[in-house]
This record gives structure tokens, C-alpha cells and sequence, in this order.
């Protein structure tokens, strides 16, 4: 295969977790896409789109392919071997997400054995076995890929995370801040989970209480507190320590998550200051899940 510069992406996960919606995000961001292609036409498909000198191709994928995704771990080693720039997403969610998603839409599940005819409860319970075994048939893909947990998060958002993942540098590891209140989950996507809820809480101050930690007022009140300081400060020194490490095992992303009661003062104002302090080395993005808009890329 004679290699010319390509950026390859592929897209795999759970059924209902949103690939649809991440695909169309990459196909508004530029990349050429496809949808459900058979693993086994991944190495020729590549070299199609390598004659027609296409320079960004996103690749969909699913438990449709069961019989032949244990191919594609070794055919990522194969393309990056090759010199082209891949990226593997894997989209989740929890299984009470993906019950109530296919319960809206009516849609069967892929591997589904249950026909309409069944009783409600005979349908819920296949559906969940489904799910069960969508994860064990991708666990190894996930184990190669970056996970997005769209559980608690709307499309508009995970369309911006995954543009924001896309844009960051190819060849460096990136560090993803992630702020979420405890009240609504932690995010299945978290390598590492920090718990502030220990802080003092803005949210008891009548004129903080509306406001987030990305307002000044809330992050002078924090920055006064020793405690928020000493966390911070704790933070910082663990994942600076390990990030050299997690570089050179050929990381491609890592997401600290950050988590308070609400998700809107603590959790945030550290986000936003650790983004602030790795932003200066690393490749470095914050995301705020309980709070309105899209990440936001930090200073790189």
C-alpha cells in the first residue's frame, strides 16, 4: 500500500449510544464517511480512499460486524504501522440508558432474539441480555479506543466532544478535565475519578448559589478556601506525576473527572483551573457535563 497522509477515525460502541450522531459531527468537521463498514473490507477500503487521495475518512462500526471485529485491533496496528493518523472512539452508556433509549424509539436491538409478539417483561429482559452481550462481544475494541459516555449528555454536547477530541494534536496525548455531580453518575469514560464534594460548598452562599465555578466570584470564594487550594495542589501532583509514564505507554487520551454534589461550582472551578495549569504542556480540554454549552479547547 503505497501510504499517502490520511487521518482515519473510527467509530465503534454500543447500539444507541450515539455514533450516529458522533459520525455526522465528523462529517460536518470534513471527513468522508462511512457507516457499517465490515471489518474485513477495512485494509482495501483504506487503500480506495488512499488512491483517491481522500485526506480524512471516519469509519462507523457495530455489533452487526460481531463475527469479524476481533480484526480490527490488529488492523489499527497494521494502518499506524503504515504512518497513517488513527483514532479509535468507542461510544457508551449505561445500561439503563440504552433500555430507555431503545424503549422511545421502539427500535430492536441488534442482537435481540425477542419478536413483538412476546410479553413486555420477556422483551425488557432479552433487551438487557442484548446489551450484556453487545459488551463482552466489543469489550477488546474498547479496550483499544477512547470511551465517550453519552449517558448523561445531549447530542449537541457529544457532537462538541468529539470535535473537540478530533482537533486536538494526532500525535500527543491528551488530557481531557471532565466536571459531573455525583447525583447524576460518574462517567463511565473516567480513567481517574477525584470525589471534592468534601469542599466548601458555594451553593450554601446566597449569592453564589446561581452562579458556576467559571464565574469569578464562585472561584475567589474557592481560591480563599485551604482546602480547595490543598486539593487542587494534591491534583495536580498526582497527575503530573503520571502523566510522563502514561505518555510513553503510547497514550492517546486521558480524562480526569471531577465530581461534586451539583456539578456546577466545585467540581467545575477545579476543572477550570487544572485545564489552566496542564494547558501550558499538554494538549488539554475541559468539559462541564451538568452545565450548559460545549467544551471548550483550553491553551495548548
Amino acid at each position: 500500500m503505497t501510504v499517502l497522509p490520511m487521518e482515519l477515525v473510527l467509530i465503534t460502541g454500543m447500539s444507541g449510544s450515539g455514533k450516529s450522531v458522533a459520525l455526522h459531527a465528523l462529517e460536518d468537521a470534513g471527513f468522508y464517511c462511512v457507516d457499517n463498514l465490515p471489518p474485513e473490507l477495512l485494509m482495501d477500503f483504506v487503500a480506495l480512499e488512499q488512491q483517491h487521495a481522500a485526506p480524512r475518512v471516519a469509519i462507523a462500526m457495530d455489533v452487526r460486524s460481531a463475527n469479524s471485529l476481533p480484526l480490527v485491533p490488529e488492523q489499527l496496528a497494521r494502518l499506524r504501522a503504515l504512518g497513517l493518523t488513527v483514532k479509535a472512539l468507542f461510544l457508551d452508556a449505561s445500561t439503563d440508558t440504552l433500555v430507555r433509549r431503545y424503549s422511545e424509539t421502539r427500535r430492536k436491538h441488534p442482537l435481540s432474539q425477542v419478536d413483538s409478539g412476546h410479553a413486555s417483561t420477556d422483551q425488557h429482559r432479552a433487551l438487557v441480555d442484548a446489551i450484556a452481550l453487545e459488551r463482552s462481544v466489543l469489550e477488546a475494541i474498547r479496550a483499544e479506543s477512547h470511551v465517550i459516555d453519552s449517558s448523561m449528555i445531549r447530542a449537541a454536547q457529544l457532537q462538541g466532544y468529539v470535535k473537540a477530541l478530533i482537533g486536538s494534536a494526532p500525535a500527543q496525548l491528551t488530557l481531557v478535565f471532565e466536571s459531573f455531580a455525583f447525583k447524576r453518575g460518574v462517567p463511565a469514560d473516567a480513567d481517574y475519578v477525584f470525589d471534592v464534594r468534601m469542599l466548601p460548598n458555594p451553593h450554601y452562599e446566597s449569592a453564589l448559589k446561581a452562579q458556576t465555578g467559571r464565574d469569578a466570584p464562585v472561584a475567589e470564594f474557592l481560591a480563599a478556601q485551604p482546602e480547595a487550594t490543598q486539593m487542587r495542589a494534591q491534583i495536580i501532583d498526582f497527575v503530573g506525576h503520571w502523566l510522563p509514564a502514561m505518555a510513553r505507554d503510547h497514550r492517546s487520551y486521558v480524562t480526569v473527572a471531577i465530581g461534586c454534589t451539583g456539578g456546577q461550582h466545585r467540581s467545575v472551578y477545579l476543572v477550570e483551573q487544572l485545564a489552566q495549569h496542564f494547558g501550558a504542556d499538554w494538549v488539554t480540554l475541559k468539559r462541564h457535563r451538568e452545565l450548559d454549552g460545549l467544551p471548550s479547547v483550553a491553551k495548548h
